[in-house]
């Protein structure tokens, strides 16, 4: 038996089913066992090894288990490194297995040698080791996944390629050999009964209690409904727990931040109590005022506790375990005021999310892409979402029922991972449909490729279901909007502007269906389509660019910096007026009149006279005469008495 076919075997024994990769010279000794091992781990062909990383941390992230990659030496290791980034910003559980020049080579600048320990050494900052002899390996390839599994961290095990094809031995019972042995027993760390007791005071003696959850509390779900029952309080979530707790309970107001809904807003700037269970939500901005809030976080991590919020009170342990014996010291909350007006302020919220799904757009309105979703998701759905634009749509349109599952490159905020984690999906739960939602850009970047991995394997699939819906506005939105809003500087056409793909074709060269959306009434028959399918199929939705993904509190700067953006001469500049205040009046119609009356209002505010003021203002602007921002903030002033904008 070779180095490499005990590799193998230790991985079978550690019941590894999939190893995500892509093939090179440095891995040839791990290949050849692949081939005696008869695929035993199945060898998961990517196109890029960025892609193999990504999909072992979709595969992670959907499974509950330890994803693992593997990947050549020098440039192959080189590629890993942005999927396996994704993993440690997200705290996920990623093996990486890489190969390296041979041992008689290193240090002699040999061609693809790289110093791996040195490269990774950031990134597998937990555990990266080098094998360099064959008694090392069992204990080295144990460590690694047990410490991945432990820390919910990637990890790194580097094997020359010379090593790969020594006689495997086993380490002795002697100096200097480190034995080893299989698996990590499960563990539930709890606080101590004082922290306990004081965390109950805390949160017994607030009057407005907010909860904030984050995925370290998805297996903390009865639990966590049980204390929001307690206290009276409303659940916000933050953008990787967006699955955490199902969007159908009343008081669940949503995502949190930039991406976040009103009502989670709303409840953080008002609450007087804060609990935050398995979250590191980094936007300290979107929490309470700073001595507003009596607050305690719930962490096991411990180098995570205390870091977003004055917390009085940090317990470090396993969120279940630590919820399970806090609820018998909270008491009861009689008074449903504070719970009554989020449950209202969050209905009201859907209400508002439909009329924006509603407005008209040109030719589609990305929203509604998104909306049209929601109500077609199959209860055991998978849901990836890249980064951009799109990722709005999923955090705000997208509701979370008993049974889905969802997730995006969070920390990271990386492109191009939406297709290659749905793959990795298929891969963990093969009988599950998949659904990626993906712009343009990403899906330019890497996301076509990969519909080569889905072609290649989707036969082996139970449910054969991977719908990769494109979001095509031609333009590299988010990075558009954020120049606008945080620079006040208008679009750049030659960094933002794409060429448009004809997707769906492209997925019919690969053998897969698919079909091009232009018009509002064929969405959700396109969606139908797609999730019947028998294989799997790209939706090319033809979106406005000009639909602004509107935070759920626009500060005046922003407001300011967007019409400074437009009166400067973005190429837009119509559209995003048009879009900007048909989205942002939506919040201001009453909610009494019906759907289509409300849309009808929003339909006939008088875009044409704003679009007059503001080309005044451009001319002011130029003559150095006049405030450049001045029609917008009348503008806005209107917004706030929208019956005098608006034929009711």
């Amino acid at each position: 038996m070779k180095v490499a076919d005990y590799l193998l075997q230790r991985l079978r024994e550690w019941d590894v089913e999939h190893v995500f990769a892509y093939p090179g010279d440095g891995i040839n000794g791990l290949l050849a066992a692949w081939g005696r091992a008869n695929d035993r781990p199945r060898f998961i062909q990517a196109r890029h090894e960025e892609m193999a990383a990504f999909q072992a941390v979709g595969y992670a992230k959907f499974s509950g288990r330890t994803g693992i990659c593997a990947a050549t030496s020098g440039p192959g290791a080189i590629h890993l490194l942005n999927g396996l980034y994704d993993a440690k910003l997200d705290h996920v559980p990623v093996v990486a297995i890489v190969g390296q020049t041979d041992r008689s080579a290193m240090g002699g600048s040999y061609q693809q040698e790289v110093d791996l320990l040195s490269l990774y050494k950031d990134v597998a900052s937990d555990f990266c080791e080098m094998v360099t002899v064959p008694e090392q390996l069992p204990n080295v390839l144990d460590r690694a996944l047990r410490i991945a599994t432990a820390r919910r961290a990637p990890t790194a095990l580097i094997i020359p390629a010379d090593v790969q094809e020594l006689e495997y031995e086993a380490p002795a019972h002697v100096f200097k050999q480190v034995p080893s042995s299989l698996g990590i027993g499960h563990y539930a760390p709890v606080p101590s009964d004082d922290d306990l007791a004081l965390a109950a005071e805390i949160l017994n003696a607030g009057d407005k209690p907010a909860i904030l959850i984050g995925q370290g509390a998805r297996q903390a779900r009865a639990e966590v409904e049980q204390v929001a029952e307690l206290l009276g309080a409303g659940v916000a979530k933050a953008l990787l727990g967006k699955d955490a707790l199902p969007d159908t309970l009343p008081y669940v107001t949503g995502s949190i931040g930039l991406l976040g809904t009103r009502p989670s807003y709303e409840m953080m700037r008002d609450c007087d109590t804060l609990l935050v269970v398995g979250s590191s939500f980094p936007y300290t901005q979107f929490l309470p005022e700073f001595g507003q809030a009596r607050a305690v976080q719930i962490d096991i991590e411990p180098a995570l506790v205390g870091l977003r919020y004055p917390f009085e009170l940090n317990l470090v342990g396993d969120a279940a375990e630590t919820l399970r014996r806090l609820v018998p010291l909270l008491d009861g909350r009689t008074d449903g005021t504070w719970r009554d007006t989020i449950e209202q302020g969050t209905a009201r919220w859907w209400e508002v999310m439909e009329r924006r799904a509603e407005v008209p757009a040109d030719p589609v309105n990305p929203e509604y892409v998104v909306h049209a979703l929601d109500g077609l998701l199959p209860h055991d759905a998978i849901v990836a979402a890249d980064s951009g634009s799109v990722a709005n749509w999923y955090a705000r349109h997208l509701r979370m029922r008993d049974g889905m599952r969802g997730s995006l490159s969070g920390t990271l905020a990386t492109m191009g991972p939406g297709v290659p984690y749905a793959i990795g999906a298929k891969f963990a739960h093969p009988d599950r449909p998949a659904i990626a939602l993906v712009g343009d850009g990403a899906m330019q970047m890497n996301g076509l490729a990969e519909l080569l991995t889905a072609a290649k394997y989707y036969g082996e699939w139970s449910d054969p279901r991977l719908v990769v819906a494109v979001l095509n506005n031609g333009d590299l939105n988010q990075v558009t909007w954020e120049m606008r809003a945080l620079q006040g500087a208008p679009q750049f056409e030659p960094s933002q502007s794409i060429p448009d793909v004809p997707y769906a074709d492209v997925a019919a060269l690969f053998g897969l269906g698919g079909e091009r959306v232009e018009h509002p009434g064929d969405v959700a028959a396109s969606w139908r389509r797609a999730l019947a399918a028998d294989r799997p199929y790209v939706i090319d939705f033809r979106t406005d660019p000009a639909v602004p993904p509107i935070p759920p509190h626009a500060t005046w700067d922003q407001i300011k910096a967007a019409a400074q953006a437009v009166l400067r001469g973005d190429s837009d500049r119509a559209a995003v007026v048009r879009q900007g205040f048909k989205a942002t009046v939506q919040e201001f119609l009453p909610g009494s009149g019906g759907k289509d009356r409300t849309v009808a209002a929003a339909s006939a505010i008088d875009l044409a006279g704003l679009e007059r003021a503001l080309r005044a203002e451009v001319d002011a602007e130029r003559t150095g005469s006049g405030n450049a921002v001045n029609g917008c903030r009348i503008a806005m002033g209107t917004l706030r008495r929208p019956r005098a904008m608006l034929k009711l």
